[in-house]
């Protein structure tokens, strides 16, 4: 491992994944911006250098066995990797109502939000044990939150049948990944970022990419013994 804290931050070439890459440089860390698409990817990484960021592009397709593969050893080829930082995800586009969701649908979202969240941790988990202070977060929403959604409260959004389930599907990873992981120093939580104001949304949220980094950054900067297996926002824990 090197000395200087390594981060990747899947999904980083632009909104909240992006701000979490620029709040992780700030820190003095190195960050992979991980993306699929080359000319966002390489144009972010330039953006956060100018910004005086550490950052290396890390060509990745959460969904391709073969592209997680590569970045791993690309991060093994520069030292190692301390902090992974599962932010990509997508909505499915809409309407989701269960009664008129196309099932295709509901696999596209679960393939990326939940599979690939597996597929990338699984493959990072060889350099994360290397690592003295290994962090996962999983970006999360309180969209997923089966007690908010009972509740139906004005946190759980649209109906939705593929993107709410994924992220309270996500959350039950993020339980088992913490047990099974519970007697190692690898921290694995999970975070929301609120309503941000990204395309995933078409910029209907009220919060900047910025602030919704916030909880990220926070996960990923958690002292040895910190909480495992949670699920976040700024104001503290979500109800699951």
């Amino acid at each position: 491992m090197t000395n200087k804290t390594t981060a990747l931050v899947t999904g980083a070439n632009k909104g909240i994944g992006y701000e979490i890459a620029a709040g992780l440089g700030a820190l003095g860390w190195a960050v992979g911006v991980g993306a699929r698409d080359d000319v966002r990817r390489e144009t972010a990484v330039e953006k956060l250098r100018a910004a005086g960021v550490d950052a290396f592009g890390v060509p990745l397709d959460v969904t391709d066995d073969a592209s997680v593969a590569a970045a791993a050893e690309q991060l093994e080829q520069r030292g190692g990797l301390d902090v992974l930082v599962n932010n990509a995800g997508i909505t499915g586009g809409w309407q989701q109502e269960p009664t008129v969701v196309d099932p295709a649908t509901i696999r596209t979202v679960v393939e990326t939000n939940v599979i690939g969240v597996v597929r990338v941790t699984n493959a990072m988990l060889p350099l994360l044990q290397c690592s003295a202070s290994p962090r996962v977060v999983n970006m999360s929403s309180t969209v997923g939150s089966l007690s908010l959604q009972a509740a139906n409260t004005d946190a759980t959004g649209p109906i939705s049948a593929a993107y709410a389930p994924s992220k309270s599907f996500l959350n039950a990873i993020t339980i088992q990944y913490a047990k099974e992981l519970g007697d190692t120093n690898i921290l694995v939580n999970a975070g929301c970022p609120g309503f941000v104001a990204t395309d995933l949304n078409g910029f209907r949220g009220y919060r900047t990419p910025a602030q919704g980094a916030q909880i990220a950054i926070h996960l990923a900067t958690l002292p040895d013994g910190g909480p495992t297996g949670g699920y976040f926002d700024d104001n503290g824990p979500i109800a699951w």
